[in-house]
């Protein structure tokens, strides 16, 4: 056996541990935003395990909140070694690989049915988005953890895939980078730094009006600034994978194309969405000069991986000319009439 089972073990429980810490982190800033600190996993101990939803949770709050750790962390170290022995079992038997699939995908589902399970109370504190986004970042910390403890593991499952995750993840990186920066730049000009990840974030994680007096604090920034690198990430993995599909298929570099225009869109109708007037406040030409800036950033640093990416397109539009005209120049198909007279293409 290539890995021993018990380093498969104590990795994968350490994977798990990574990813309930990335979960515990997520949530924390959420409540600390929202002025209750230890609020989420105190509700969830009181729900769970004292079968109440206590309207007044102070008293006992960091008993509740070590309670719910316990059963939180317990919960991510069984999910880590069972991954890791899927993982393990995948080397050897590919067929479980659509297996280990849905295991994450049940593992991200599980979460939503229980908080639903809970009741409306506990769901509207945590929000569906907010369960999706910390458990894809916990699955990733997972994930990029023990391939990386398990390069030989990681090069037999994802084959070149590693390389086209590893171009999305940097060019994800690049756009978001961008981003900040162009917004910091205009904060700072304006005397207002960080202004607008704050305003963003104070609309995403505690749904406050820009005409509130919007405060800037560290975890209204930091937790702004996890959401908008994880869904520039998202959207660098997204065009990585059709550009490692257009290398086969040129004509799938249009779908890429397609995907840009409706990542620039997306912002702006998202803010509009939550608030029309942070719109105003932010500027709509700001959004779309700093996405475009971010989409022109992300281009050149794809480009450097497929230069010849636009003659195999030029090519294939080419062939498929070649074959139409081919087509067209085909003498028509022979007929015979039938006894009634109804003439009949062989």
């Amino acid at each position: 056996m290539a890995h021993s089972r018990a380093r498969i073990i104590i990795d994968g429980a350490v994977a798990g541990i990574i990813g309930a810490i990335v979960v515990a982190v997520w949530f924390l800033i959420f409540d600390v935003i929202r002025g209750h600190a230890l609020e989420t996993p105190a509700l969830l101990a009181a729900t769970l395990l004292h079968g109440s939803q206590a309207h007044d949770l102070h008293h006992g709050l960091k008993l509740l909140a070590l309670e719910y750790s316990l059963i939180h962390f317990g919960a991510f170290i069984a999910f880590g070694i069972t991954g890791g022995l899927l993982l393990e079992a995948c080397e050897t038997e590919s067929s479980l690989f659509f297996s280990l699939v849905i295991f994450f995908v049940a593992f991200e589902v599980f979460f939503i049915a229980v908080v639903l399970f809970l009741g409306p109370n506990v769901a509207a504190e945590l929000t569906w988005w907010g369960i999706i986004v910390g458990n894809l970042l916990a699955t990733a910390a997972m994930l990029s953890y023990f391939l990386w403890r398990h390069p030989a593991l990681a090069r037999h499952l994802l084959g070149g895939w590693i390389a086209v995750a590893r171009e999305g993840v940097m060019a994800g990186l690049v756009g978001g980078i961008v981003v900040a920066i162009w917004f910091m730049g205009y904060d700072l000009a304006s005397g207002n730094l960080f202004h607008t990840p704050a305003i963003l974030g104070a609309m995403v994680f505690g749904g406050a009006n820009v005409t509130d007096g919007i405060q800037v604090t560290l975890p209204l920034v930091l937790g702004y600034s996890i959401l908008h690198f994880f869904a520039f990430v998202m959207f660098g993995l997204a065009l990585a994978t059709l550009l490692a599909s257009s290398e086969s298929e040129p004509f799938m570099v249009l779908a890429a194309l397609l995907l840009l225009a409706v990542f620039e869109v997306f912002f702006v109708g998202f803010v509009s969405l939550i608030d029309q007037s942070a719109l105003e406040a932010l500027g709509w030409w700001k959004i779309v000069a700093g996405n475009i800036l971010a989409l022109i950033a992300m281009a050149m640093y794809f480009i450097r991986g497929h230069r010849g990416l636009g003659v195999k397109l030029v090519e294939r539009w080419a062939m498929l000319d070649h074959e139409g005209a081919e087509m067209g120049d085909l003498p028509p198909a022979p007929s015979t009439r039938e006894p009634g007279g109804h003439p009949t293409h062989l």
